[in-house]
């Protein structure tokens, strides 16, 4: 009979919207042509279907903290600065579902200092990290299944060691759900 006292809370973010699309028959350089005569917008869901549009992110009560003071894995395999971001779309009663999430590289490091991008050193061996990534991807499988790695971290530059260190973790992992894919930003800017 305590349930009327608790409160649900969440560090995060929601936002809903509805969104209406229109298809059109007509190109966009139709559409502003001086010749198209105007067209009266209508609202049937069957032309004109409402899509109901809704993002939640929600930040992990673990590891949360200052970006360059938390970083990596714990014993526990909680990682710096989780967060978890769905994004629904409800249209003509069905209901899809995209969940992503991010967090710091699941093993055990840290970046020393205060000036702009320090550079990242391993505080632990790759054998003190197995135990600890095991458990994170193993909640992170049972929670969602299937997995795809997007790997950002700078494979080339000053990170190197720490996406290193990611990947030999995957292949020593070795699950067949888990998909591994590397994406530096530096070669495509």
């Amino acid at each position: 009979e305590v349930d009327f006292w608790i409160m649900p809370i969440i560090q995060g973010f929601v936002q809903i919207e509805e969104l209406v699309v229109n298809y059109s028959e007509s190109s966009d350089d139709e559409k502003s042509s001086p010749e198209t005569p105007p067209q009266e917008s209508t609202c049937v869901d069957d032309i004109h279907p409402t899509f109901l549009v809704v993002l939640i992110s929600r930040r992990s009560r673990h590891r949360a903290g200052m970006r360059y003071k938390r970083r990596g894995v714990d014993k526990n395999g909680n990682v710096a600065n989780y967060v978890e971001t769905e994004q629904l779309i409800h249209v003509h009663n069905h209901t899809l579902s995209f969940v992503q999430t991010r967090g710091s590289v699941p093993v055990f490091w840290s970046q020393v200092g205060y000036r702009y991008n320090p550079r990242p050193r391993l505080d632990k061996s790759e054998n003190e990290t197995v135990s600890c990534f095991r458990a994170h991807f193993e909640e992170q499988l049972k929670n969602y299944k299937k997995q795809v790695i997007i790997n950002l971290v700078d494979q080339t530059g000053r990170e190197k060691i720490i996406g290193d260190a990611y990947l030999k973790q995957v292949l020593l992992y070795n699950n067949a759900n888990l998909t591994y894919v590397s994406f530096d930003f530096h070669e495509h800017w």
